[in-house]
């Protein structure tokens, strides 16, 4: 199997690493993380102008890829430039439910969402849910021609600059049950939603959301009643492989920065990368890193394959080990620099490490490939 890049592919990850390259250093990012809304309106509108939203979604959605290895390609660059600004929330997950699931009507926001005047985020996640996606309490229930929705949705990435939000509510079955959950296109200033903000670790904001009898039409459903478990699945999917090939773009950088250090920083008259002791460890690194591309790539070439769940739960505990493992040699190997804001590796290696905690775990992830295999 060939695992070069095809020429398009390569053409769009040489325009968006040139791109990040001279627009998107540790300065400007800071600004970014230390601004009201925790991302910059330009830089997205750029990337929207450079295609870059449109890489993520088919040409029957309205793009012009939308493969494994077309999510894998944008975000291992968005990745080794430590982007904070939400295209997982708003093109993956909120645009590609969208399009899965809308009708003509809500497929056509698909359209704004990839020239980068809308954005959206998917509010499924619950407080006692941990990474059970299946575990849904918000409840949808009829009040004549309406729907009211109520419940509590936790750490919805995006919610305060989307212009909607993609809440899951349960219409009938128990609360592990695959049946019975819908997905319902709200409007971020609804009556009865409630937002509460905040900045997250690894760059951007979130906020905990609260549904209070917010009523809509039957018309904001996206699907079928009771049928958007299998539409979940599959942006998270995706999803997954997004956030395992930014971490792997992360940990490259990482493993740069820590080798430019140790050939810079000299004890003794030599740069310290000379020792032996420390050449090993860079070298495990290297080792490590490359297992990690290998994982990346598998996962993304199982995207539309029927054993995907089990190879992305691979890839995943792969990634979220060795992520862990680079995060912590190269701040041991930078020392104490490593830990200030303003170098960039402070800021890499949490991207890394909070990674780990989205759509689950290493040891969820192991769980689930033993439980997939077994099946």
């Amino acid at each position: 199997m060939d695992f070069n890049l095809t020429e398009e592919r390569q053409m769009l990850q040489d325009s968006l690493r040139r791109y990040l390259t001279d627009r998107y250093d540790t300065n400007v990012r800071n600004e970014i993380l230390d601004s009201e809304t925790g991302m910059s309106d330009r830089i997205w509108a750029e990337l929207a102008e450079l295609g870059v939203i449109g890489a993520l979604f088919t040409e029957e959605q309205g793009g012009f890829g939308g493969k494994g290895f077309d999510i894998a390609v944008v975000f291992e660059e968005l990745g080794r430039a430590g982007v904070v600004e939400p295209l997982l929330d708003t093109a993956i997950l909120g645009g590609g439910l969208l399009a899965r699931l809308g009708d003509d009507d809500q497929r056509a926001l698909v359209e704004e969402v990839i020239g980068g005047s809308l954005h959206l985020a998917l509010a499924h996640g619950e407080p006692a849910a941990r990474f059970d996606l299946s575990r849904v309490e918000t409840t949808a229930k009829a009040d004549g021609e309406a729907i009211l929705l109520n419940g509590r949705k936790a750490v919805v990435v995006n919610a305060e600059a989307a212009g909607y939000l993609i809440v899951s509510a349960r219409e009938s079955g128990g609360a592990f049950d695959r049946d019975g959950i819908s997905l319902f296109l709200v409007p971020a200033d609804a009556q009865g939603v409630t937002l509460r903000g905040y900045p997250m670790m690894s760059g951007g904001r979130a906020a905990e959301v609260t549904l209070d009898n917010v009523s809509v039409s039957s018309s904001a459903r996206l699907g079928a009643s009771g049928k958007g478990y299998s539409a979940l699945e599959d942006v998270i999917g995706a999803a997954n492989v997004a956030l395992a090939a930014e971490t792997m773009g992360a940990m490259q950088s990482a493993t740069e920065l820590t080798r430019d250090y140790l050939m810079t920083r000299k004890q003794f008259g030599r740069p310290i990368g000379t020792f032996q002791a420390l050449a090993h460890r860079f070298s495990d690194l290297l080792i490590e890193l490359e297992q990690a591309r290998s994982a990346v790539i598998n996962a993304a070439g199982h995207l539309e394959s029927s054993d995907r769940d089990r190879q992305i739960a691979a890839a995943r505990n792969l990634i979220s080990r060795v992520g862990r493992l680079v995060a912590e040699e190269s701040i041991q190997m930078h020392g104490g620099i490593a830990m200030t804001q303003e170098y960039e590796l402070a800021h890499i290696a949490k991207r890394i490490v909070m990674a780990d905690h989205r759509f689950g775990d290493a040891d969820y992830h192991l769980e689930r490939f033993i439980e997939l295999g077994a099946a």
